[in-house]
């Protein structure tokens, strides 16, 4: 089934592309956690699911950047198979020709501004620019966020981006890496 879907989403380069393939659909199981939208508070919407999956490929990239050329096409490749996937879920869900191309471009603009924010945040330190940034994209739907599920979440990338630091640059470019479930929320 992947290999289908990978082949239409990036037609004639899938063979070289499968651990960039592979290494997003992991984040996808990741963005989907339960817990991310029953305990913490993150909208069950297509914003809310689709800023999960922009955090979670964040934060692979972040692990990538400054590790060498190859890391750095791996992001990059990653990246694209993430606007791929949006592509194709947005005509999945019935969006017309000429709207899904502008839409896209929208949400890649996004990212963008997302991969930046998140970037000075980690970089910054302490937790209240990271909680800012997660709080304007995360939550950014929700008229009233919890400050407890902001700084839940905040931890969580904190962590997860240790937890991503720990590992072998290789093993990520193969797409053999782990991450770390999210802690149930009382």
């Amino acid at each position: 089934m992947f290999a289908r879907l990978l082949a239409r989403l990036l037609p004639g380069r899938g063979r070289d592309r499968r651990p960039a393939f592979d290494a997003f659909s992991c984040l996808v199981v990741q963005a989907r956690h339960p817990e991310f939208f029953r305990g913490w508070g993150v909208p069950d919407t297509i914003d809310g699911r689709f800023d999960m999956v922009a955090l979670h490929v964040f934060l692979l990239m972040h692990r990538l950047k400054g590790q060498g050329v190859a890391a750095e096409a791996f992001s990059q490749q990653v990246f694209e198979v993430m606007v791929a996937d949006m592509d194709h879920s947005l005509r999945e869900l019935g969006a017309g020709d000429t709207g899904v191309g502008k839409r896209v471009k929208r949400m890649v603009r996004g990212m963008a501004g997302r991969l930046q924010a998140y970037d000075r945040a980690l970089a910054a330190g302490g937790n209240a620019a990271l909680e800012a940034a997660l709080d304007n994209n995360v939550y950014g739907t929700v008229a009233d966020s919890d400050p407890v599920a902001v700084a839940s979440l905040a931890a969580y990338v904190r962590d997860q981006a240790a937890h991503l630091a720990a590992q072998d640059v290789d093993a990520l470019m193969a797409a053999r890496f782990t991450l770390a479930p999210p802690p149930v929320r009382g």
